[in-house]
């Protein structure tokens, strides 16, 4: 214990190992659909399913293990949503190159990241935000997580003119609501991991009532990494040195690197964890961590390693220091042994503890100025448009872009720094020619 406290500095973060490691527990229970939904995805562009599985606990629990031990923060990391849809879908299979380009650019892009970490460069874009449209980010990653656990219980669905409300009469969409109300009651009472249990409590009603599957075993016998481990070193020179190769490291950096800059801000705004000048402090650190997972991954056989936005689960429960993410690391590698049971907890739990999510991060619009309408369009448009262009990096940049427009043209220019104005320059060129 006197080594974890040394280490953490529980007592300074006011927290102490019980909640750090109920808050990795829940933080895994949100992120650990990601085993199969990753294998599956990149199981798509050709690869064995099995062996990304493996891939993927491993790059989470590397990435995971380094967040809590060298930055300290109570963040996981595993393969992004979206990157690894970018991956199967317009690299493998709308630009036709081999899955293997595909983890060469991930690795290119991983060097990259680590060179632009060290020289400040990423931490710099982190620091030129300002705080209002931190607390924009805030708010965006809570709609953002809550509109992906509305669709993931089945309470939202597409239909209509884009989405509709789902059947109100649907077993595993009651099964959704149940586990909301339980939820919402045991935070509303305060009860200590109120998440975790809700899971547990709304997976065990669905496995008793025939709705969702019971683990079919205890344990299981770990696939092969051989088929896609250090295979993104077997592209031809030729193909890495090709312009498509630029265009696909290009569009992985800039959606990895907003996307792990939104969450860092967002999840360590809610946590209380930012500086009195709304500076991340350690950001290299924490940056670095995601550089080295992304490096790691690719060599592993998985697509770009960043920060989730669930973690936002952990830090309600109490989540502070890297034991919770060192917690949320372990249970990855311990999922190679006993993936049946954890893969075993449906969507149905998992979804309304990302809407309470949600709501907890909302309550940052507090801290928006809205009777300057300089500042609300900005604020307005970067939390909008995360959810609506399911994207954390686009939000942020119509945030930038409108926010160094109207200030420019308000007669507010001296609240516009230099990384603000290359920032938006380096956007709107991405708009007209990528």
């Amino acid at each position: 214990m006197e080594f974890l406290e040394k280490k953490f500095k529980l007592k300074e973060h006011n927290t102490n190992v019980k909640t750090e490691v109920l808050a990795g527990i829940t933080t895994f229970m949100t992120m650990a659909y990601i085993l199969v939904v990753n294998a599956n995805i990149l199981g798509d562009a050709g690869m064995d399913k099995g062996a990304v599985f493996v891939a993927t606990a491993i790059a989470a629990f590397i990435g995971s293990m380094i967040m809590g031990l060298l930055a300290n923060y109570p963040i996981g990391l595993a393969p992004g949503m979206g990157l690894n849809a970018f991956f199967t879908y317009t690299v493998v299979i709308a630009m036709g190159h081999t899955w293997q380009f595909a983890l060469c650019a991930v690795f290119i892009e991983g060097l990259i990241f680590i060179l632009l970490t060290l020289t400040n460069i990423r931490e710099e874009i982190i620091n030129c935000i300002p705080p209002l449209l931190k607390h924009a980010v805030t708010v965006g990653i809570g709609l953002f997580i809550t509109f992906i656990g509305l669709v993931n219980t089945g309470i939202v669905e597409p239909g209509g003119a884009i989405l509709t409300l789902g059947s109100m009469q649907a077993p595993l969409v009651l099964l959704s609501i149940a586990g909301l109300i339980l939820a919402s009651v045991l935070m509303c009472k305060n009860v200590k991991g109120a998440f975790l249990l809700s899971m547990i409590v709304t997976a065990a009603i669905g496995m008793f009532c025939g709705l969702v599957e019971f683990p079919k075993a205890l344990v299981s016998s770990i696939p092969s990494l051989d088929p896609i481990f250090l295979k993104a070193f077997t592209v031809p020179k030729s193909e890495i040195f090709s312009l498509d190769m630029v265009v696909v490291v290009f569009t992985f950096l800039f959606v990895d690197l907003f996307d792990t800059v939104g969450c860092l801000v967002g999840v360590a705004s809610k946590g209380n964890l930012l500086n009195e000048d709304g500076t991340l402090p350690r950001a290299k650190d924490a940056l670095l961590s995601d550089a080295i997972a992304t490096t790691a991954g690719a060599m592993l056989g998985t697509s770009t390693i960043t920060c989730y936005v669930e973690s936002s689960a952990g830090i309600a429960e109490g989540g502070r220091t890297g034991l919770t993410a060192v917690t949320t690391g372990f249970l990855f590698l311990a999922s190679l042994f006993f993936s049946p049971i954890f893969t075993a907890i449906p969507p149905q739990a998992t979804g309304p503890v990302l809407i309470l999510v949600g709501v907890l991060m909302a309550s940052s619009v507090l801290e928006i100025n809205f009777k300057d309408p300089t500042d609300a369009i900005p604020a307005f448009l970067t939390f909008v448009m995360m959810p609506l262009a399911y994207s954390i990096a686009e939000g942020i940049v119509f945030g930038i872009i409108s926010y160094t427009i109207l200030k420019f043209l308000c007669g507010q220019r001296e609240k516009v720094n230099i990384s603000l104005v290359v920032l938006s320059i380096l956007f709107i060129c991405k708009f007209i020619f990528l």
